[in-house]
């Protein structure tokens, strides 16, 4: 049983596939389908650090029902389960027909060292404060996150575990600790 981490695949969103290099979003979805289906197998875990959807997250709830694998996921600014948004409790119930646990972080121990879980990273990756209030304070763990869309998997005790660093598919925990070993060196 392996574990896994990956965020940010945003389905069924037309402008981030066509970011991604992307002219028809059910390519873009099938290519984080199939590059999940290639690695992922029916007793792992993954993790998935938020921003599913653009929106409405039925069509990106419907396509990660039909992959394998135990999902937990923790909700992104994308996603009508945050708590950002007032409304989020009415919208558990959805997440929780494709994925065992929804929560806006978490904390897990990776080779006997704490570790967060969070869609947001420690900084701010703008100029202009965005999500402060959301976003965990650096007291020292490694962070694992999502959000910046960035073909770079992170620097220091941050990884980002987002689908564009990792060729559109998810990074599993082996690679994860091989990360956080290069980075103590």
């Amino acid at each position: 049983m392996g574990v896994w981490f990956t965020s940010d695949l945003h389905l069924g969103h037309h402008f981030v596939a066509g970011l991604r290099g992307y002219a028809d979003v059910a390519e873009h979805d099938e290519e984080i389908a199939d590059g999940w289906r290639r690695l992922i197998r029916k007793g792992d875990d993954v993790w998935v650090l938020g921003d599913l959807a653009a929106s409405a997250p039925g069509h990106a709830l419907g396509i990660l029902a039909t992959l394998p694998g135990r999902k937990h996921l923790i909700a992104g600014n994308h996603d009508r389960c945050h708590p950002m948004r007032r409304d989020s409790h009415n919208q558990q119930r959805q997440y929780l027909e494709v994925f065992d646990s929804v929560q806006a972080f978490a904390r897990r121990k990776i080779v006997g060292e704490e570790v967060l879980l969070s869609h947001f990273p420690y900084e701010q990756d703008r100029d202009e404060p965005r999500h402060t209030q959301y976003r965990l304070r650096d007291e020292g763990a490694w962070l694992l996150h999502g959000h910046l869309h960035s073909d770079n998997d992170g620097s220091g005790r941050e990884v980002h575990v987002g689908v564009d660093a990792w060729g559109m598919a998810p990074v599993d925990l082996d690679t994860i600790i091989c990360v956080m070993d290069d980075r103590r060196g």
